[in-house]
């Protein structure tokens, strides 16, 4: 499973994991992936500033990334123009109406009711200025190229840039603006998604970058998947979802309702939605995705205003364990995600399996 990302990032397997739990990174960092912590949960610097402190001191010394929510373009944030004020009094009232409707509880009383803010570019410059003050190997962006400025302070630390793409005009964007390594993000991906199946994307992708290295994602979750990926062009694999069924993560998000959704559900059960964030997004599908399909709901808000709007449903819907309302970002590998197992046993089975399959097509081809 070596590829030159390997040596680059002085990881044993090219299987890059996306998550917003430092202690699932740091597991799979330990187990010879590279953990990438997702910041855009971080509204206290401090906090995150705790974290990355952590990260140090519980990687063995194994490389890391992390991962930012950054558009290129400034947005109209950190100006003197009041986001609260631009949200439609109509879609506040849609929320409230289908949190009564679907028998949401409210919060304790001045508990959760703060937006992520890391969905704000201003604050997603301040994650980058306090991760380049620890050892994070890579950063990448969700929203693909950050902006150049960013890029460059970034390789001036040493630290290489990724960021995700979902058709191949948007990989050379990327690259034209210095970006180090493409994320192929497919249409089977969880969060942030494009319109693209990664089997068609990963070659798309590989064929108009030529030797910049490109990761595959969007539904990976086996061995299988990864040789795949390899097979198409990639030098590794990026994965996401895999990661929320494992008990590192219990650390993170631990109730009843979240673990009996994503372990029911099937490949069949997500959808591609604007209403997390503003920007299409794979999320489970449950009776708060369904609400906002229905004839009369209101079209979601353009980014940040939608996550704005939605953030404290997010809360008191997370916080209820309802696992018929939950709202979780996840891709269509959870049909897959039967049980809950530890990170060192995850990634074993993906390396195992990988093994298993590279030696059969080696039988294969006699």
């Amino acid at each position: 499973m070596r590829t030159p990302l390997c040596e680059e990032f002085g990881i044993d397997y090219p299987i890059f994991a996306f998550t917003p739990s430092e202690h699932v990174a740091a597991a799979v960092s330990r187990a010879g992936g590279l953990g990438v912590l997702g910041c855009v949960r971080f509204n206290d610097p401090d906090e995150l500033e705790q974290t990355l402190t952590w990260m140090d001191e519980n990687t063995d010394g194994k490389p890391y990334g992390v991962d930012v929510v950054m558009p290129m373009k400034i947005p109209t944030e950190g100006t003197s123009v009041d986001l609260g004020a631009m949200i439609p009094e109509e879609h506040k009232r849609f929320v409230d109406e289908t949190l009564l409707k679907l028998g949401v509880p409210p919060l304790p009383e001045g508990e959760g009711r703060e937006g992520v803010l890391g969905w704000l570019h201003s604050v997603a410059r301040s994650h980058v200025d306090i991760a380049l003050q620890h050892r994070p190997v890579l950063i990448a962006n969700a929203l693909g190229s950050p902006p150049v400025d960013v890029i460059e302070k970034a390789h001036e630390h040493g630290v290489k840039v990724a960021a995700l793409a979902g058709a191949a005009k948007h990989a050379l964007s990327h690259v034209a603006n210095g970006v180090d390594i493409i994320v192929a993000q497919g249409y089977e991906a969880g969060g942030h998604t494009g319109e693209i199946a990664g089997m068609v994307l990963t070659p798309d992708i590989v064929d108009a970058v030529g030797d910049v290295p490109v990761l595959g994602a969007g539904g990976i979750g086996s061995g299988r998947q990864v040789a795949a990926s390899l097979a198409l062009g990639a030098q590794g694999v990026w994965t996401g979802s895999i990661w929320l069924g494992t008990e590192e993560y219990q650390n993170l998000q631990s109730n009843a309702g979240w673990t009996e959704a994503f372990t029911r559900a099937t490949s069949s059960d997500t959808v591609r939605t604007r209403i997390y964030t503003g920007k299409p997004a794979r999320l489970l599908k449950t009776k708060w995705t369904e609400a906002w399909a229905e004839e009369g709901a209101p079209a979601p808000l353009p980014m940040p205003l939608q996550n704005l709007l939605v953030a404290e449903a997010h809360n008191r819907i997370n916080a209820s364990g309802d696992p018929d309302v939950i709202s979780m970002p996840i891709g269509q590998i959870v049909g897959r995600m039967n049980e809950v197992r530890p990170v060192a046993e995850v990634m074993a089975d993906l390396v195992a399996e990988f093994e298993q399959t590279v030696a059969r097509l080696e039988k294969v081809r006699g």
